[in-house]
């Protein structure tokens, strides 16, 4: 077994017109054996940027607490939030300077830009060689089942509600066909009002 697949995890984002959704199942197990319910692995950055974090639970967390820091030190200096796709190069720089010995995580970052709303989305493996999209991003033990939902589901310009209602729907369907992830999920929808976040009720086997 890959120790990717050692915790197990569903991860989705998903751009919409000026809002984006992040997701995560709640299922925290070591292989095929469930520990927790409740384990999210989406965290927040500040109010419009969201990073989840998939692959190893111990790297996960010492990752967010990293990147928490960092980006502290960043308000500091510059008297700001970080922007989503500096954000992304930060965390690409990270995991590259620990190419050597990794953190076994598979980052997803979604967030919206301060000055027009525009969603950002990117994803990157082990050693943060980026990958930008502008329709959705997966990570985690269910990859091909997420692709293959989000990408016949995925529409252009949803708005909030519709956007929340299709990563719902890929998330759940999604976990369902993969042993590892599961247990119910975390849905965050973000628009430049405010973060909504809801949970779900998923198959609980």
């Amino acid at each position: 077994m890959s120790i990717f697949e050692y915790n197990g995890a569903a991860i989705v984002a998903m751009a919409g017109k000026e809002c984006i959704a992040i997701g995560s199942d709640l299922r925290f197990g070591v292989q095929f054996q469930t520990l927790a319910t409740d384990y999210k692995k989406v965290y927040k950055i500040h109010d419009k940027l969201y990073i989840g974090l998939a692959g190893l639970g111990t790297d996960a967390q010492t990752m967010y607490q990293k990147l928490k820091f960092r980006h502290n030190l960043y308000k500091l200096r510059e008297e700001r939030n970080i922007k989503p796709s500096t954000f992304g190069e930060l965390v690409s720089s990270m995991l590259y300077e620990k190419r050597f010995g990794p953190f076994f995580v598979s980052p997803v970052i979604a967030g919206l830009d301060d000055k027009d709303n525009e969603p950002f989305i990117c994803g990157m493996d082990t050693i943060g060689a980026i990958e930008t999209a502008k329709d959705f991003m997966v990570a985690g033990t269910a990859p091909d089942s997420l692709y293959g939902m989000c990408e016949s589901m995925w529409q252009p310009d949803m708005g909030p509600e519709q956007l929340f209602e299709t990563v719902s729907q890929c998330l759940l369907s999604g976990m369902d066909r993969d042993a590892l992830s599961g247990w119910g999920a975390v849905v965050y929808v973000i628009t430049k009002e405010e973060t909504v976040a809801r949970t779900l009720k998923g198959r609980m086997d």
